[in-house]
């Protein structure tokens, strides 16, 4: 079945940086858009970007664009979310999702706070 694994959360500064993962397995990853999708404390689903199957594509929410960087590896078959420059506002659970599946993985926690 489809599987979708996230890591690399946690604790980081303002200003820092944060690598998140999210392996995929049970499809064929590389034939597949992915998102990121986050959810701050006390509020809803914010989706952050988008990725196309090739990986050469990817669109952003205005409120991590130029902050962000998604990528893919469709041999390894792991999404990658890069961020940069983060502030208080960028606490949330994040979550990987396959949208043609409707899967979610479980989410890693990143907390912005020095």
């Amino acid at each position: 079945q489809v599987q979708l694994v996230e890591s690399g959360g946690g604790l980081v500064q303002p200003g820092g940086s944060l690598r998140l993962s999210c392996t995929a397995s049970g499809f064929t990853f590389s034939r597949h858009w992915m998102n990121w999708v986050r959810q701050a404390p006390g509020k809803g689903l914010e989706w952050v970007t988008s990725i196309n199957s090739a990986g050469d594509s990817a669109y952003y929410a205005d409120s991590v664009k130029g902050r962000f960087a998604v990528s893919r590896d469709n041999t390894r078959k792991i999404l990658w979310l890069l961020l940069n420059n983060v502030t208080p506002e960028d606490t949330a659970m994040y979550y990987c999702h396959a949208p043609e599946y409707s899967a979610w993985g479980q989410g890693t926690q990143v907390t912005v706070s020095s």
